[in-house]
């Protein structure tokens, strides 16, 4: 991913978008820190699409399951209740 100064990428946006199409993700710094970056719209859709599902449906999808590490819940040790 190319670094642009706000400078440059507003003076050369054109060239910058064209990279952006051809390259992938372009990056736009303001004084030095990053400030935005500049995607690809079908890159955009993906992962919008991606943060509108539920923890549900993460967890049920193929997905979900290789991304977390759910630790194997062990057996409970059930205390016997007091009988009064």
């Amino acid at each position: 991913m190319r670094a642009w100064p706000v400078q440059d990428a507003k003076a050369r946006f054109s060239e910058m978008l064209e990279t952006c199409l051809k390259d992938g993700p372009q990056l736009v710094t303001k004084r030095g820190a990053d400030a935005a970056v500049l995607v690809p719209v079908e890159e955009w859709n993906r992962v919008k699409d991606k943060s509108n599902l539920s923890l549900k449906e993460i967890l049920l999808s193929p997905l979900g399951k290789s991304d977390l590490d759910i630790p194997v819940r062990k057996k409970l040790n059930h205390r016997k209740l007091p009988v009064f």
